[in-house]
């Protein structure tokens, strides 16, 4: 039996099931492995890991313990009725209408950062007449149906997401922004920050950017070091402003001080470089990467949430589940009728009554005429169904994308 216990529990004897942290924040060769020793136990806590998942067929229990299953299903529900409590979403116009528009700007952006990257690699400044349209152009995108460009940067593949990731950080921080109503030139910062903020990764050799298995230590200092490289990369733009510096500099930092490359605790982060902190870990869990696979984005939520408590802002972090959804554009979802669909537009008032294209049959195993359900609505109103859980593609082995459009 598997149950999630805190780090403050743990004794020799134990049997590690899963460290609950992010695929290099943990001082341990394997994610699972029996505890031997106290100075195993004081590596865990000194990595600052809170929730430890332990299996108790394979070592010492914890009685009071709840499951594994207790505990997401407790903190699914919480995440759930936090995304749900006061959503915000205005679309000024229909998916269809702003795919064709997002997916020009999504390679024009991919493109930037390649092009961005190598000139840091060369030494050179970052031409900042250049990425400015670039930034508008995603802003004016997430103003018109947010759903669509973040629904197509959620595709990313090994060999292209360092340069598609800078872009989903870019419009996820300015959907973030803009959903809790900042000034339009704040946004526009912000946007410039997320684009640009993995500039210091410019000047990571890629046997070590790229490595499949766990970084060593000397590894991993050398990653620690490109927000620095970033910011100091740059500074060689003269018109370069504070707020893409900060965030650059500072996207890695966490609340409880175990962040880098200054430590900095609460509240010596900036209000943006939290958001930011956020925004790049979600979109990094959610990307599937040569070294692991992404979840999905309500997997992603919950982890969001959880590691809340101690490395970002609880409110802060609350506001963007509330910005993306438990359900985003692009989802695939198992509904109540045993039809599977993509999720293809969030409703207005209730995050969990999107819009859904649905497009097979699960009992029958085969594909049926797509149509678009309204949840929201009752049966006859071109509603009548309810989504059960998100599902893999992969199980399925279907891309949803494919039907983000009914013909």
């Amino acid at each position: 039996m598997l149950k999630k216990v805190d780090a403050s529990q743990l004794k020799i004897g134990m049997f590690i099931h899963d460290l609950d942290c992010g695929w290099m924040e943990h001082p341990f060769v394997r994610n699972r492995f029996l505890l031997t020793t106290d100075e195993e136990i004081y590596k865990i806590r000194n990595a600052r890991i809170r929730g430890v998942v332990i299996d108790c067929a394979r070592g010492l229990d914890i009685d009071d313990a709840p499951t594994l299953a207790e505990a997401d299903a407790a903190t699914e529900a919480e995440v759930t009725a936090i995304a749900a409590a006061k959503p915000i979403v205005v679309t000024r116009v229909s998916l269809g209408e702003e795919l064709a528009r997002a997916a020009t700007i999504r390679k024009q952006a991919a493109g930037l950062v390649r092009t961005v990257m190598q000139d840091a690699r060369l030494g050179k400044a970052v031409e900042l007449d250049k990425v400015g349209p670039v930034v508008q152009s995603v802003t004016e995108s997430i103003l018109r149906n947010s759903g669509a460009l973040l629904g197509l940067l959620r595709i990313k593949n090994k060999d292209d997401y360092t340069f598609l990731h800078s872009v989903s950080v870019c419009a996820l921080l300015v959907a973030f922004c803009r959903s809790r109503g900042m000034l339009e030139d704040t946004i526009y910062q912000a946007g410039l920050g997320g684009l640009l903020h993995d500039t210091g990764k410019a000047l990571v050799p890629d046997h070590i950017l790229n490595k499949q298995g766990r970084l060593t230590d000397e590894e991993f200092a050398v990653i620690k070091r490109h927000p620095r490289d970033g910011y100091d990369l740059l500074r060689k733009s003269p018109e370069i402003g504070a707020i893409p510096l900060d965030i650059t500099l500072h996207h890695h930092e966490r609340r409880d001080g175990s962040g880098y490359p200054d430590q900095q605790a609460e509240g010596g982060i900036s209000e943006l470089a939290q958001m930011a902190a956020i925004v790049d870990v979600y979109d990094a869990i959610t990307s599937d990467r040569c070294y692991h696979k992404g979840m999905s984005a309500a997997e992603a939520l919950r982890k969001i949430y959880e590691w809340s408590k101690f490395h970002f802002s609880p409110s802060l972090a609350q506001e963007f589940m509330r910005c993306v959804g438990i359900y985003p554009v692009g989802t695939l979802v198992m509904l109540e009728s045993g039809r599977l669909g993509v999720v293809v537009e969030p409703h207005e008032s209730s995050l969990l009554t999107p819009k859904v294209n649905v497009f097979f049959n699960t009992k029958s195993q085969i594909y049926i005429k797509p149509e678009t359900l309204d949840l929201s609505k009752a049966l006859g109103f071109g509603g009548g169904d309810k989504i059960v859980r998100h599902e893999s593609p992969e199980k399925w082995k279907v891309d949803p994308f494919r039907f983000m459009q009914l013909a």
